[in-house]
């Protein structure tokens, strides 16, 4: 795929459905009405010149090189912020207008340095290939006079360097931060000659910046550019892929030089994201050429003897071996698969294959387990189906967005750039969480409510919302009769109007105020096109199944599903995590969520991959360490997961690990849980594979290998060799082969096909006769699972409480510069920003406790304990705490409990009673944990 500029054009206008004629340079031209004039000109092929206009940005009208002339008017007016006009007659080209236009080229050049053959955007630099545009030969002033070319440059973001000499003062950057990234860390300061971009603090790191690298995307010249750039050189080829962080799903070109990365630019035409990244997906890519990358298979025969390098025959050999010989031992049922949801739906297809085909039993989980699989049980209990309900492009039609366990600026950064939009442009939010997140106030964005609940109380909170809207005769009636089962909706309608449901009661448990709970229930009821967004804060629960039933609960009651705008959307958060759930990684279900006792559905699987499959489900992730302890599960595959840092209640997970006799690890890097395996696969990046990922709007978008495997072979090859030396055959050729079987197999896939996604660049599930190009908005005039069913959401308080030992509560959450478990991100430079993980708390909780800002505290519950250094603020309320779990070196899951959501396992992460106090350093074992990692570090760096 060749490397082509995307042209910039003006930003199109919105249309009332009217067209317009027009000529333009003697062409006739028929355009909808409301179109700038520059936009009107490309469409004709004519093209404007232009420096301070982008597609991506509203028209500014500033640089003065887009003029124009338009007969029976005077003077010569700006393109890109000129709409058409009926019988209008434009002209671009006049003599008048290049004498203008090398004039202003002239005034830009006079003051920009004359290094073009050196700097490191030649070839790829509009002010150059403007200047020649408009047959600029010569600059008669300037030079010697006063300039900016010797201010200096800032080279404090590790990614983007800042040459302010370099600077034509076009606002491109600034208006970026302001529109596409809704930051607003850039400004103009100063006047005429003076002006110049600044970010209101001493550099850009330590600005308000978020290094989402939408001004760097949009500076026509080298002064804010990317130092892979600089240090590699222009990139020569790209190939469009897809950003394998969250489950935003966005999609990036990746500019390459021969198989080197040289930068990360986000794919205009992405459905998802739409030109825009985060500093994720944007410059944290480096990972994937990291030295600590392990490339090689190794073995060992217990988890205490060192790590012995083998060739990739003999690591498989002697896996399949292993494994065959704890069958033979223990039973079939006595080894397991956990399928990654960082990997594509071809490769964890292929996993759940080989453990249902290959193992014979249907012990297979993924990480779901920790994170959704509560969205999958409730939504589809309700609705019928087991994901959200719209694209993320429907938030643009919201009139009352309530975000609800979910901190997106954080975790889904470029969908939040597009919800601030929204919220900028009138929509009202409701916000509730424990923690005052960026959300409830930030740049030109402020929460209407913000319901600080206390953790654990979240189906009290959803069910005082739904007893004002009950109670107070704010249900849509006429929906609700049309599209749900009505006898249902009374027994929950009879059930919600109890008194211990009324936000009286719920602001004694939940520590909200009752006034503030019936306020916005009535904004959500009323306040138009109404779309509820949550996140791990309500599935990572005891009650997690219950808050998802209660949130379908709510939307079906107002009628807020069905349409744009509204509807259930959960956020996702790793970036194949739907697709894994979609592919069949539970226990219980084949791919499409059809259940394994179904006899039909096991019909389908067991002709093509000709075995008798079991029809009982397999062991979940907690119950295979249970068994593990227990000495009936003794061998564990694991792709591209880290159970030990990831899963609650890190001891019990090590013990369970330890009892096993072979675990397999596949991974990129030597993780936490690697040092419990027996056997250790080398796998590979997103950019050395090809595939397939389903982000969170169940979009699946295409994988595109930009490089070969560094490790040899991509994760799906290692399966399907792991499969035939167990004895099951497989025989794929490539991804879109395996893409095939799954589109032949499961009906929400049916019409799904590479050639399909090469053509249309992706398409939402189901895509099938029904939608052959997918379904953007779910459950329209009706709901898949027929009639829409309210269930009874009773609120059970967690057993797990704070008391006299443990009085603090402890949630948990993301930051922006970090993924996860940091296996990632935390080998880049994202560092810079997020070194380690800080506990938050409370200024009155840490006067209470002699703790002053940056101290280090230890963070005990009843589970285990760790150390930290304090973070002091209000973000949180008084009795609660919050950290992140980035870090292996904390291990927040150290403390984390055995409590999990009652229909799905999903550990309750949000709430754990705590005990915080003065400490004087690390604890014991995380000073052993930092000894062994950096004896680790030095071995990797001597090799």
């Amino acid at each position: 795929m060749s490397l082509i500029k995307e042209t910039d054009y003006g930003t199109p206008q919105p249309s009332s459905g009217k067209t317009v004629s027009l000529t333009i340079d003697g062409h006739e031209v028929t355009v909808p009405e409301g179109t700038s004039i520059m936009r009107a000109a490309m469409m004709a092929g004519i093209a404007v010149p232009k420096l301070c206009a982008t597609d991506s940005l509203n028209a500014f009208g500033s640089c003065r090189l887009c003029l124009v002339e338009i007969e029976g008017r005077a003077g010569t007016p700006a393109s890109c912020t000129t709409p058409v006009a009926a019988g209008m007659a434009v002209a671009t080209q006049t003599e008048r207008l290049a004498k203008i236009r090398r004039g202003v080229m002239e005034l830009y050049i006079s003051d920009h340095p004359l290094d073009c053959l050196t700097c490191a955007a030649n070839g790829d630099c509009e002010l150059q290939d403007m200047a020649g545009a408009v047959g600029l030969r010569e600059v008669r002033y300037g030079y010697d006079g006063a300039n900016h070319f010797a201010a200096s440059k800032d080279l404090s973001n590790p990614y983007f360097a800042f040459d302010p000499a370099k600077c034509i003062v076009c606002s491109r950057c600034v208006r970026a931060c302001e529109e596409v990234q809704g930051t607003f860390a850039l400004t103009i300061a100063g006047r005429g000659f003076a002006s110049k971009v600044a970010t209101g603090s001493v550099d850009f790191l330590s600005s308000e910046c978020v290094s989402c690298g939408a001004c760097v995307q949009a500076c026509p010249t080298a002064t804010l550019i990317e130092k892979s750039v600089i240090e590699i050189g222009q990139p020569e080829h790209s190939v469009v892929t897809t950003c394998a962080y969250c489950g935003v799903g966005c999609n990036f070109k990746a500019e390459m030089r021969g198989e080197q990365v040289v930068r990360m630019v986000p794919y205009k035409d992405g459905k998802a994201n739409h030109g825009h990244s985060c500093v994720k997906g944007r410059f944290a890519f480096g990972y994937a050429t990291h030295r600590e990358r392990i490339l090689t298979p190794m073995i060992r025969e217990k988890i205490t003897d060192p790590w012995r390098e083998v060739s990739w025959e003999e690591a498989i050999a002697h896996t399949a071996a292993e494994f065959k010989r704890i069958q033979a031992r223990y039973g079939k049922d006595a080894v397991g698969g956990i399928t990654s949801s960082r990997c594509t739906n071809e490769e964890t297809y292929l996993v759940q294959q080989l453990v249902r085909a290959g193992f014979g039993n249907n012990n297979v989980d993924t990480c779901a387990r920790v994170c959704h699989s509560p969205t999958g049980y409730g939504l589809k209990a309700t609705f019928g189906t087991s994901a959200g309900t719209q694209d993320f492009d429907s938030v643009d039609d919201s009139d009352v967005i309530l975000v609800i366990g979910a901190n997106p600026t954080d975790a889904h950064p470029v969908f939040a750039s597009r919800m601030k939009r929204r919220l900028r442009a009138g929509a009202k939010l409701i916000v509730i969480d424990p923690r005052r997140i960026d959300l409830v106030r930030s740049a030109h964005v402020e929460a209407t409510f913000h319901l600080p609940l206390r953790p654990g109380t979240n189906v009290a909170m959803v069910n005082a919302l739904a007893h004002v809207i009950v109670t107070e005769g704010l249900v849509n009636e006429a929906f609700v009769r049309a599209y749900c089962d009505w006898d249902a909706f009374q027994d929950w309608a009879d059930f919600i109007a109890r008194p211990e449901n009324s936000p009286e009661a719920v602001a004694q448990v939940s520590g909200v105020p009752a006034d503030l709970i019936r306020k916005a229930a009535r904004l959500y009821a009323t306040g138009g096109n109404a779309a509820i967004y949550y996140g791990l804060g309500v599935t990572e629960h005891s009650q997690g199944t219950t808050t998802v039933i209660a949130i379908a609960n709510l939307a079906m009651a107002t009628g807020n599903i069905g349409r744009r705008g509204v509807g259930v959307n959960p956020l996702r958060g790793q970036n194949n995590v739907q697709g894994s759930c979609d592919m069949g990684s539970f226990p219980h279900e084949l791919p499409g969520y059809r259940h394994i006792s179904e006899p039909a559905t096991r019909a389908i699987y067991e002709k093509i991959w000709n075995v008798t499959l079991d029809a009982e489900p397999g062991l979940r992730i907690p119950n295979m360490i249970d068994a593990a302890m227990d000495g009936s599960f003794k061998g564990l595959y694991i792709q591209g997961e880290d159970i030990v840092q990831s899963d609650p209640d890190t001891h019990h997970m090590i013990a369970g690990l330890s009892a096993m006799e072979c675990v397999v690890v596949q991974d990129l890097f030597l993780n936490e849980t690697a040092n419990y395996a027996h056997v250790f696969l080398p796998g590979s990046s997103f950019l050395e594979k090809d595939g397939t990922f389903t982000n969170a709007e169940r979009r699946i978008n295409r994988v595109r290998r930009v490089m070969r495997p560094k490790n040899g072979y991509a994760d799906w090859e290692i399966t399907q060799m792991l499969a035939n030396a167990l004895g099951y055959p497989m025989n794929y050729r490539d991804p879109a082969e395996i893409m095939d079987e799954i589109a032949r197999t499961t009906p929400s896939f049916a019409g799904v096909s590479f050639d399909l996604l090469d053509r249309v660049g992706s398409v939402q599930w189901p895509c099938n006769e029904a939608a052959p190009e997918g379904t953007p908005t779910m459950h329209i005039g009706g709901f898949v699972r027929g009639q829409g069913h309210f269930m009874i959401t009773e609120y059970v308080a967690t057993e797990e409480k704070s008391g006299p030992r443990f009085p603090l509560l402890l949630t948990t959450g993301r930051i922006l510069s970090q993924y996860n478990v940091g296996a990632q991100t935390r080998r880049t430079a994202n560092v810079a920003w997020h070194e380690e993980d800080r506990l938050e708390i409370h200024p009155h909780d840490a006067e209470q406790r002699g703790i002053r800002d940056g101290d280090w505290v230890k963070l005990e519950s009843r589970a285990g304990a760790t150390a930290l250094r304090a973070l002091i603020t209000d973000r949180v309320a008084p009795g609660v705490v919050y950290t992140t779990f980035h870090h292996p070196d904390t291990q927040a899951n150290v403390v984390t409990t055995e409590f999990s959501d009652w229909a799905t396992n999903c550990p309750e992460y949000k709430v754990t009673a705590v005990q915080v106090a003065r400490a004087n350093g690390p604890t014991e074992w995380q000073e052993t944990y930092r000894q062994h990692a950096e004896q680790s570090r030095r071995i990797l760096a001597a090799e």
